[in-house]
């Protein structure tokens, strides 16, 4: 996620790549992150990145951000604007440990890698109204930003945080489909993915409701309405809502 996040704020010009520090404990992520962002300067320890940044992107997994912030905490000041994004961990949780109210919660997604993520972010109480523009316009440059009350932010990892997964397991088992019925497999996958990309476009695009255009689509007697059937039994549409419900619990947990 921290390379698809600077990527893409580098390729869209938001972020000199020179300006770009970073550190992580694991070797393979410091090559990874040196191949992604070309310029940028990998440093000996987090602290070095605290005291070489205006703005600091905390994206680590939420089982090691206490140890993450024991180690920053007596490097952060009030010039630091602090940006996590780790899931579940609440912006109380950061201020309280790092000792600053300037902080940023956000919820990304990996399609931020190719500029069609879909964030929302909540602040902390000493952010200021410079921070949060400075949030929605790195995390717009990689797709669509949402301020939220922080309350959401558990839903919104449920829905958009974790949901492409979902929509991978849609579009594999929509390939599945047309392999079963004859299609090749790349040639399967490629309408299935182009098709999820198109639809969602639409919704975007029309701001129609999606049961608006869902009916668009289905004929009377015809193959849509055929095929809506079969998922109306499989109880398709109560998955989702499980899925995301399950995933927002486990968010909470987290934090």
């Amino acid at each position: 996620m921290a390379q698809a996040l600077a990527s893409g704020f580098v390729q869209s010009g938001q972020v000199d790549a020179a300006s770009v520090s970073f550190y992580d404990p694991a070797e393979a992520s410091i090559s990874a992150m040196q191949q992604a962002i070309s310029g940028g300067t990998s440093t000996t320890s987090a602290t070095d990145v605290i005291e070489q940044s205006d703005v600091v992107f905390l994206a680590v997994k939420p089982q090691v951000m206490p140890r993450v912030i024991t180690d920053i905490k007596d490097a952060v000041t009030d010039s630091t604007l602090v940006v996590s994004i780790a899931a579940g961990i609440t912006l109380s949780t950061l201020c309280d440990g790092l000792g600053s109210t300037r902080i940023i919660r956000v919820m990304p997604n990996t399609p931020c890698l190719v500029s069609t993520g879909a964030c929302a972010y909540a602040s902390g109480a000493g952010a200021t109204d410079a921070d949060r523009t400075t949030v929605d316009a790195l995390l717009s440059a990689v797709g669509i930003a949402v301020d939220v009350p922080e309350t959401y932010m558990d839903a919104v990892t449920g829905l958009s945080g974790s949901g492409p997964a979902y929509i991978y397991t849609v579009i594999e088992a929509l390939s599945d489909g047309g392999v079963a019925v004859g299609l090749p497999r790349a040639t399967a996958t490629a309408l299935a993915a182009q098709m999820v990309k198109g639809a969602a476009e639409m919704v975007l695009e029309t701001g129609k409701h999606p049961g608006e255009l869902k009916d668009q689509v289905t004929s009377p007697g015809g193959t849509t309405i055929a095929g809506l059937r079969e998922l109306k039994e499989a109880g398709i549409s109560g998955a989702f809502m499980s899925a995301v419900a399950a995933a927002t619990k486990r968010s909470k947990e987290l934090g």
